[in-house]
């Protein structure tokens, strides 16, 4: 009886055990169905979202970057094809010892290994990165008989960017380069995030800076399917990349030529401008440099060859270098003076070569002067003696109120970065400038110099040709640009860049022909009557010398006994034809002296070039960059007969 009770208890026990392994059981496959449930139904979308983003991968087609062309379409700016060897690191077993191997078929550089390496960094395992660029055909050929030794390196052709003319006109032309970690920050908090995957390059300067938009494109993608090692199995779709627009320019790259080979070695700075339209024609600053330079990244040696030279050739003085304007303020302050009702058109200033005010003198022409003066005059023969009173009696804030609407001391809102504003001085500018007291007051004194345009008066070419091109307009001004149209690259349709609206400044049409008509006799009896002598069209300008260092009061300028770069600037502005002008031009020539001998004769070949077609001979460019020109010589060639790259 006792072992049948204790077989029962036996039982009841194993029946309980297998109840409570079945109920285990059972939670753990209510459990697995319950999470089977929640994946397959509750996040099936999401996990199959996930599931194709893994199986895909979403590659960048970087766009073909737009064209640049002067105004008469010479290619300023321009692509190539150029073979480059690339490595896709996930297709390649050991980088290292792949990179080392190909070191020895082709030359490569620590820089290149060093730009591979950041490249691989920025970018995922299945893309194909450049390891060396522009290979020669030898250098295909010789990877193309060992091209089995590298699996997941191939020679591929790529886009380059060039520009063919090299120095000629880089400051406004600009250039490209890789993209830098500021850039890169900028751009990945904006909207053109997505539209710069995989673009390597952006401007960095000139047209291809401020252009950046139009020229870049919009980029394409591949969807491309890849194994579980993220290697590259097939392609799935693709949207092609839109290639950049054309970019059609308002300057005349031969005269730009023209005008940079006139200067030779000198250093300085010309704008050219329509008056009737803003548009600028020519926009210099020597010396130059080759932006092809900086298209791969500048080496060390040519950075700082550039970066160190006492010429600063990165400078774009146009833009951003600023001088007195010495005598060429002269016909503008005129202006200021009929304008306000400080002086008549007759109105007479005794010139007696020097004018004393507080105890200072200040020069004018020796110690004969030029007599009796009026407007016409003072303007023609260029008297100090007439202006220092001018000034003293309008004052330095009167002077301020005329000169800025002209855009002197102003952002001209031309369509280049980077343009400084200069100094137009005033009492208000005095007090924000200075810090100490005694510095922030104005004197009296001060105001004397400020109207032959020295003192503090600091302006740039772009600001004086612009005002010029205003006082000749009639006062209509327009804002000077360089961007004339785009052309869409796919339907090749064009379309003008709108412009700002003119600004007319009110002036008295009368009061504009005093001023007009003394430039004009500037150039036929005055300080550039030789420069202008035969001329078949009729001009007006203005010389003027601008002091580089200051000059003691008893001191006589002498520029045989001081250093070159301390000699005073020649400057010259002028305009052309005088009955309807087409051209302005505004010239500075660093530390060469007197206007009507150095920058005057550039100015006259400008305008033969743009009014008659007509080209300098190569004895007459010599001439001019010596300084020892005034009428042309030599007999002048057709502009359509001189070869663009041809040198002088």
């Amino acid at each position: 009886m006792t072992e049948l009770r204790n077989v029962e208890l036996d039982a009841q026990r194993f029946r309980l055990r297998i109840l409570v392994v079945a109920a285990v059981v059972f939670a753990a496959f209510c459990l697995v169905l319950a999470r089977l449930v929640f994946l397959q139904v509750v996040r099936h979308e999401d996990l199959a979202e996930q599931a194709e983003s893994n199986r895909t991968a979403v590659v960048p087609i970087v766009p073909n970057r737009g064209l640049i062309l002067d105004r008469n379409g010479v290619v300023l700016a321009t692509n190539y094809a150029a073979y480059t060897l690339e490595i896709t690191p996930s297709r390649v077993a050991d980088l290292d010892e792949t990179i080392e191997a190909l070191g020895q078929v082709i030359d490569i550089h620590l820089r290149d290994k060093r730009r591979f390496r950041r490249l691989m960094d920025e970018s995922r395992g299945f893309e194909s990165l450049p390891i060396r660029t522009r290979l020669t055909d030898e250098e295909v050929a010789r990877f193309a008989a060992q091209r089995y030794r590298f699996p997941g390196v191939d020679v591929k052709a790529r886009l380059f960017r060039n520009y063919p003319l090299g120095e000629v006109g880089s400051h406004a032309i600009g250039y490209i380069g890789r993209i830098n970690q500021t850039e890169k920050a900028r751009i990945q908090d904006s909207e053109d995030e997505a539209n710069y995957r995989g673009t390597e390059y952006i401007g960095k300067l000139g047209i291809e800076q401020s252009f950046e938009t139009q020229l870049h494109g919009t980029t394409g993608v591949e969807q491309m399917e890849t194994s579980a090692g993220g290697r590259a199995v097939r392609r799935l779709d693709s949207f092609p990349a839109t290639p950049g627009q054309t970019v059609t320019l308002s300057l005349d790259i031969k005269l730009q030529k023209l005008i940079e080979d006139l200067y030779g070695e000198r250093r300085g700075a010309l704008v050219a401008i329509d008056p009737r339209n803003g548009e600028i024609l020519a926009l210099v600053s020597k010396p130059t440099f080759d932006p092809n330079l900086f298209v791969e990244g500048i080496d060390v040696e040519n950075w700082n060859a550039l970066n160190n030279s006492l010429d600063k050739p990165l400078l774009n003085r146009a833009l951003r270098g600023t001088y007195p304007p010495g005598s060429t303020y002269k016909p503008f302050m005129g202006m200021a003076a009929l304008e306000t009702g400080k002086r008549t058109p007759g109105a007479v200033t005794m010139d007696n070569g020097s004018w004393t005010f507080g105890g200072h003198t200040f020069r004018s022409h020796g110690d004969h002067g030029l007599g009796a003066v009026d407007m016409h005059r003072s303007i023609v023969q260029s008297s100090n003696v007439y202006y220092y009173q001018l000034a003293n009696d309008m004052g330095v804030d009167a002077m301020h109120d005329f000169m800025k609407p002209l855009g002197f001391g102003q952002i001209t809102g031309i369509d280049l970065n980077g343009e400084v504003r200069g100094v137009l001085p005033s009492q208000a500018w005095k007090r924000d400038a200075y810090r100490r007291p005694e510095q922030k007051k104005w004197y009296a004194g001060e105001t004397i110099s400020l109207g032959i345009g020295q003192g503090y008066n600091n302006f740039t070419m772009l600001q004086l040709a612009l005002a010029t091109a205003t006082l000749v307009n009639g006062g209509v001004q327009h804002r000077p640009h360089l961007g004339m149209a785009t052309m869409d690259a796919v339907t090749r349709e064009p379309r003008s860049i709108e412009q700002a609206p003119s600004v007319n400044l009110g002036y008295k049409p009368s009061n504009v022909e005093v001023i007009k008509r003394a430039m004009v006799a500037v150039t036929q009896s005055g300080t550039s009557t030789r420069v202008f002598a035969g001329a078949r069209y009729l001009s007006g300008g203005k010389t003027g010398t601008a002091q580089a260092v200051t000059i003691g009061q008893k001191e006589k300028y002498n520029a045989a006994k001081m250093e070159e770069r301390q000699r005073d600037h020649a400057l010259y502005i002028a305009f052309a034809p005088a009955e309807e002008p087409r051209i302005a031009i505004a010239a500075i020539v660093e530390n060469a002296g007197f206007g009507a001998a150095h920058a005057a004769p550039i100015v006259r070949r400008a305008f033969d070039y743009w009014l008659l077609g007509e080209y300098p001979s190569e004895e007459d460019i010599a001439a001019v960059r010596k300084g020892q020109a005034a009428a042309p010589i030599g007999k002048p060639r057709p502009v359509d007969e001189v070869p663009l790259s041809a040198a002088p």
